[in-house]
C-alpha cells in the first residue's frame, strides 16, 4: 500500500522497538518498570518463526549493545550525580524505595551486584546508577556490565527462540502464540507503570494530583 512494504516495517520497528526498552529498562530510571524479560522472550520466539527477520545470534548481539549501553548510560550518570540523586524527592516514575532497593543489592554482593542484577527486575534498573554513585572503577563496572547483559540476554531469548523450535519440531503451531505474548508484553508495559503508581497511598495521591493539574 502507497508502495511501503508493511512486513519489513514492522520487522525493523520490533527489533528496533525491543532494543529500545532493553535500553531504557538497563539505563533510564523512569524505564525500571518495562518488562524486559517478556519481550526478551517473545523476540526469541519471533526469531525461531523468522517472524522478526534477523537471525537469533544477531538478534542476541543488538540486545546485547542496548543493555550494555543502557547500563554504561546509568552508571555515568550515577557517578555524575553521585549522593544527590538520594536527596531528590519522589515523583510519579521516581521512588527513593527502588533506590534503596539496589542499594542494599549493592551492599550485600559488592561489584557482583551488576551481574545479578540483571535478573532483578527493578533492581537492573537503578544498579548501575548505585555502582556509578559508589564509585566503581569503571575497567570493572564493565566486566560485570558486559558478562551479566550477556548472560540475561542471551537466556532469556535462546529460551524463547528453542521453545518456540521444539513446539514447532512436535506440530504445535508457533505463529497462534507470537501476536499474544505481543499483546501480553504491550498490556504488562502500559499496566506496569499504574500499578507500581497506584499501589502506595502517596503514589495514588501523586497520580490524582498529577490528573487535577491536566484537569
Amino acid at each position: 500500500m502507497f508502495g511501503i512494504e508493511i512486513e519489513p516495517l514492522i520487522r525493523a520497528i520490533g527489533v528496533l522497538g525491543i532494543a529500545s526498552i532493553i535500553f531504557a529498562e538497563s539505563g533510564l530510571l523512569a524505564g525500571f518498570f518495562l518488562p524486559g524479560d517478556t519481550l526478551l522472550f517473545a523476540a526469541g520466539l519471533m526469531a525461531s518463526q523468522n517472524v522478526i527477520g534477523l537471525n537469533v545470534n544477531l538478534l542476541v548481539l543488538v540486545l546485547l549493545v542496548a543493555a550494555i549501553a543502557g547500563n554504561t548510560v546509568a552508571y555515568a550518570f550515577g557517578k555524575k550525580v553521585g549522593r544527590r540523586i538520594f536527596k531528590k524527592p519522589d515523583a510519579l516514575f521516581f521512588n527513593h524505595a527502588n533506590l534503596q532497593r539496589a542499594e542494599k543489592f549493592y551492599e550485600k554482593y559488592g561489584p557482583a551486584t551488576v551481574l545479578f542484577a540483571r535478573f532483578v527486575p527493578v533492581v537492573r534498573t537503578f544498579a548501575p546508577v548505585v555502582a556509578g554513585v559508589g564509585n566503581m572503577r569503571h575497567a570493572v563496572f564493565q566486566t560485570y556490565n558486559v558478562i551479566g547483559g550477556f548472560l540475561w540476554i542471551a537466556s532469556v531469548t535462546y529460551l524463547g527462540y528453542f521453545g518456540g523450535t521444539w513446539l514447532e519440531a512436535r506440530g504445535i503451531s508457533v505463529d497462534t502464540l507470537v501476536l499474544p505474548v505481543i499483546l501480553l508484553a504491550v498490556i504488562i508495559s502500559t499496566l506496569s507503570p499504574i500499578v507500581h503508581i497506584l499501589r502506595t497511598k502517596d503514589g495514588r495521591a501523586m497520580f490524582m494530583r498529577k490528573l487535577r493539574i491536566k484537569r
